[in-house]
């Protein structure tokens, strides 16, 4: 799936990119008060969500599969005069060196594990990396829109919860869509999670 992906960045072949921040991360942040402390983000594609995220005195740390992906991220940051930790890392497939994150943030990386093992051990990646009371946001395609054409993966409600419960308590769970470009955005689910403690 990376080799798969990083050809999409090389192409400029990115639907999902829409070249700003999303909307539901900037509510979330703003609502739920999220102060700025040490962030991760899973799956940065080109790093909007984590230059936004810097720009808001955030410490970030933010990885992606794609070395394309993270090429382009590096030179937007430059551009955005902000720093952030870029790392080319697959989560399920290793950890970061960076630990003890409050907060964490992926916005369509978690739906793209088909297998629901696998979900599960995204779950378990992403809790060993956060700090005790450390929170999630994840931004998940959903499949109660009924869609014709191309999109998102589609997750149920079941498939997040069976996959996040044992290591994080569902703080909400909300039907949504994604910041989009298009008149009829993907619709999503915007789901914030607390790490359970260990024991």
């Amino acid at each position: 799936m990376a080799h798969e992906f990083d050809e999409y960045y090389r192409r400029g072949d990115m639907p999902w990119d829409i070249g700003k921040p999303d909307f539901n991360l900037i509510e979330i942040v703003k609502t739920a008060s999220i102060k700025p402390c040490k962030a991760m983000e899973i799956g940065c594609g080109t790093g909007d969500n984590a230059i936004w995220l810097a720009q808001q005195k955030f410490e970030v740390v933010a990885c992606d599969a794609s070395e394309a992906a993270i090429d382009k991220a590096k030179r937007k940051a430059q551009q955005a005069g902000v720093v952030c930790g870029f790392r080319v890392a697959d989560l399920l497939e290793s950890h970061l060196r960076e630990r003890q994150f409050s907060f964490a943030f992926d916005r369509g990386c978690f739906h793209t594990v088909d297998l629901g093992k696998d979900r599960k051990r995204f779950a378990q990646q992403v809790n060993f990396h956060l700090a005790d009371g450390g929170v999630w946001l994840s931004l998940i395609g959903s499949a109660d829109e009924k869609r014709v054409g191309l999109g998102p993966p589609q997750r149920t409600a079941k498939d997040i919860v069976s996959a996040v419960e044992p290591y994080f308590e569902i703080l909400s769970l909300v039907s949504g869509h994604f910041g989009s470009n298009s008149p009829d955005p993907p619709r999503a689910w915007v789901c914030l999670m607390r790490k359970r403690q260990a024991g």
